[in-house]
């Protein structure tokens, strides 16, 4: 029986969370399907895959991945002040606003509204938390 490797195509259910418990993301959500991914393509955060080395199909497991296997620190430099010119009219606090940057698009969060600027918050929304995945192999190939 195959194992999962570091160049393995692999079929997963997971479900997300957060260390209080709280679900994130998961692909047993009704409608979801379970992941397809290609390990070592950088479709997956590398602590996801790192879980996912070794298993087997049907092997369930649990991994806790830290920020830093995962989207990384928060970044105090990615606390900006935008001219208010530069966002929507209606935008309020709590907000998620699309942006595009170097990398593609992004989101940010709306923090603070000012008279003149508004301050965005560019980190990942899951940047410096510790994620817990329960892990189920589906399929490999």
């Amino acid at each position: 029986m195959s194992k999962v490797t570091e160049s393995s195509s692999v079929v997963v259910n997971y479900t997300g969370k957060l260390t209080d418990g709280s679900v994130f993301d998961s692909s047993l959500l009704e409608g979801r399907e379970p992941l397809n991914a290609k390990l070592g393509e950088g479709q997956l955060i590398p602590g996801f895959e790192t879980g996912l080395i070794g298993m087997m199909v049907g092997d369930k497991k649990t991994v806790e991945i830290d920020p830093r296997e995962a989207y990384g620190e928060r970044n105090e430099e990615l606390i900006l002040d935008v001219v208010k010119t530069n966002v929507p009219e209606n935008v309020e606090v709590g907000m998620l606003l699309q942006t595009f940057g170097p990398e593609g698009p992004a989101l940010v969060k709306v923090l603070e509204i000012k008279d003149e600027s508004v301050v965005i918050d560019a980190n990942h929304p899951l940047a410096g938390e510790k994620l817990i995945f329960e892990l189920e192999v589906m399929g490999i190939s």
